[in-house]
């Protein structure tokens, strides 16, 4: 049985399909990339992975057993926009995320507790490349700094599987390479299933294990709405020819450029 499966999902909007017909299996260790045009479902396919929506037909289970329609501490998410909390130093956002879960009521730890959540946080800094600056504030942090914190936050409650919405969007292309180097080897020491939506196609190529790309394969001009994505290209990475690659960039370029005119 795989790791996760997903079973011929949909999902529709009131009249408006986003998806349809997404079916895959995916085993555990695996490191999968997303690519595809504006406004194709690639983030619903990953909040249904969250468990923020679900769908409409169909379904997604891990190990065996639907994904609940809640956030869980076995999915963890990094989403391009820094989500930490800003008057908490770095090693205090992390033991929160412990807090949060062994104290939900009280959203406190003490005594042997605190000792243990401190030092995983203090472990997590490390894995990060934060280990000293545990005492500085978000906003004493570079642009990469609060990515590397808020994948450590995620990381926190140990889960099964990480979700990535385009976590290096916003960052320089120096900084965004040695992005690529920590979350590689995060992946290697975790061996945590990580699914990751980039618009670069190139990151989408060198990152991950297998790339998929969401895609429309059904139009109806009087009705743009009445069909949703699928997953048209399902590639293991290091098998792809030259050609397969260019003709998915070249098909990501033009629609992304009608989407443009479209919205202009």
């Amino acid at each position: 049985m795989s790791f996760i499966d997903i079973n011929n999902i949909w999902k529709q909007f009131e009249t408006a399909v986003v998806l349809e017909r997404v079916s895959a299996k995916v085993d555990a260790g695996e490191f999968i990339t997303i690519v595809g045009t504006s406004g194709c479902g690639k983030t619903t396919f990953l909040k249904m992975l969250l468990g923020t929506e679900f769908p409409s037909r169909g379904s997604i289970t891990m190990n065996g057993i639907p994904i609940p329609p809640e956030p869980g501490a076995d999915r963890g998410v990094v989403f391009q926009k820094y989500s930490v909390f800003p008057h908490l130093t770095a090693l205090q956002n992390l033991i929160l995320a412990r807090e949060f879960e062994r104290a939900p009521l009280l959203g406190k730890l003490f005594g042997s507790a605190r000792r243990e959540a401190g030092e995983q946080a203090q472990a997590m800094l490390a894995l990060v490349g934060l280990e000293n600056a545990g005492d500085r504030y978000p906003q004493q942090l570079s642009g990469g700094m609060q990515q590397r914190l808020a994948i450590a936050q995620a990381l926190m409650k140990q889960p099964k599987v990480l979700l990535l919405d385009e976590p290096f969007g916003a960052l320089d292309p120096g900084i965004r390479a040695d992005m690529h180097q920590l979350i590689l080897s995060i992946w290697q020491k975790t061996q945590v299933n990580i699914f990751m939506i980039t618009h670069d196609l190139k990151e989408g190529f060198y990152l991950g294990t297998r790339l998929w790309v969401f895609d429309k394969v059904r139009h109806d001009p009087q009705a743009p709405d009445a069909y949703g994505a699928t997953i048209t290209y399902d590639i293991p990475l290091g098998h792809t020819d030259r050609a397969t690659y260019k003709a998915i960039n070249q098909s990501l370029q033009h629609k992304d450029a009608i989407v443009t005119r479209t919205s202009a």
